[in-house]
């Protein structure tokens, strides 16, 4: 009965550039670090347009933002959509602020339609979702689905050790709105892709089947510290040249279980860090991906392999994300909503981690992947047509009222 509905993409694009403006960067891209000022004027946006759609906005103790638009039948679970407003220090327009606002295009066109869902509907806007400024990422969506507890998530540091709970206060969404997790029907999220396949095989989007497993880790390597220029390379205990000397073996890792392997190098730190000093430490990030689980459990034992063959190495997991599955039935309703608009659309698996990840874990979940240009993200230049930014949102807008429905069964 809603084949014809459309949402305004004129509307949701003037959002998405209004929204940008927040912590906008000189070569256009975006900052807006997890609660941090921008953050908190990012999220003070998404409030008052929520507001001006009469939605029931509700923060919970972490700093996650609900807005509710009541259905028909309040008692019943809601149907919750959304992503998150953080960026990169280095970010783009797009990367989750979009599957936010098409949240709110999907709110406002159903209201605007005078179309009462059997289910409440619910736009979330999760906390840290990056994991730029605290680690690890997807902190506020971990949290709420139970995978992280209070004491450690509130205790997370960023590098000038600003604890979370103390940002979250300074801001204003410390929770004083905060209410008991409420049941859920189903989740949806909206995402550029982050990589080039949609592009390269133009569909008009991607049906996220699942998500690589992600393994976290710190590598710290001691040597010596000592003057640069008094000490003989021969007499230098340079803690850097056996990094790269292990760094070697930990990139072998990608090609040995290729193709679907993925290794990365993120950040590399000296201490103290000086030009004319040989470094007393290195400490470097290692980040492996897989989508099967027993091979990502290869690819660690491995890399636990590699740095024990190093003494004075030292490898500390932080973090670990399972591969994910997400729901069959969320996985249908997306596909079928994408064929009755006539869009074209591919299953695919992602690389990145998503906060779906987690709430997947609490409720059935789906992802629809937008292509984006030259498939760069946590970039200035991230950019996604616009005719795809709305094939994505119409099929939110559909898969949603689809699930809204008391009849549809997951």
């Amino acid at each position: 009965m809603y084949s014809n509905l459309r949402i305004n993409i004129e509307r949701m694009m003037r959002r998405i550039h209004e929204l940008a403006e927040i912590g906008a960067t000189e070569d256009g891209g975006v900052c807006r670090l997890a609660l941090s000022d921008e953050d908190r004027a990012g999220r003070d946006q998404f409030i008052k347009w929520c507001e001006e759609l009469d939605c029931t906005v509700r923060i919970d103790d972490i700093g996650n933002i609900f807005a509710r638009k009541e259905g028909a039948y309040p008692d019943l679970p809601a149907v919750l959509f959304g992503s998150h407003l953080d960026s990169q220090p280095t970010g783009g327009k797009y990367d989750g602020a979009m599957g936010v606002l098409a949240g709110l295009e999907v709110i406002e066109t159903i209201r605007n339609n005078n179309i009462s869902q059997d289910h409440p509907l619910e736009v979330v806007s999760w906390t840290n979702e990056e994991g730029a400024r605290f680690s690890p990422a997807m902190l506020g969506s971990g949290y709420f689905a139970g995978l992280f507890d209070a004491e450690y998530a509130f205790s997370r540091e960023d590098k000038d050790q600003k604890r979370v709970d103390h940002e979250i206060e300074r801001i204003g969404y410390n929770g004083k709105k905060h209410s008991p997790r409420p049941g859920y029907k189903a989740y949806f999220e909206i995402h550029l892709e982050q990589g080039p396949v949609l592009e390269n095989s133009g569909d008009d989007l991607g049906v996220v089947t699942g998500v690589q497993g992600i393994r976290w880790y710190d590598v710290t390597v001691l040597g010596t510290e000592t003057h640069a220029g008094p000490t003989p390379m021969p007499l230098r205990d340079d803690p850097l040249q056996k990094a790269i000397r292990l760094l070697d073996g930990i990139f072998e890792l990608a090609e040995d279980f290729a193709p679907d392997s993925r290794v990365t190098i993120g950040s590399v730190e000296t201490v103290p860090g000086v030009r004319n000093t040989v470094p007393g430490s290195v400490k470097f990030s290692v980040d492996i991906r897989h989508p099967e689980p027993g091979t990502l459990t290869r690819m660690h034992s491995r890399l636990t392999q590699i740095c024990k063959s190093l003494p004075k190495a030292n490898l500390k997991e932080i973090w670990h994300s399972s591969p994910v599955h997400f729901h069959d039935g969320c996985i249908e309703i997306i596909e079928s909503s994408a064929e009755n608009l006539a869009l074209s659309s591919r299953r695919i698996v992602s690389g990145a981690g998503h906060d779906a990840v987690y709430i997947n874990r609490v409720m059935p979940g789906g992802m629809i992947f937008t292509p984006c240009k030259d498939g760069i993200s946590h970039h200035p230049d991230e950019f996604i047509e616009q005719k795809h930014i709305e094939a994505a949102a119409n099929v939110l807008l559909h898969s949603v009222l689809k699930t809204a429905k008391k009849e549809t069964v997951l």
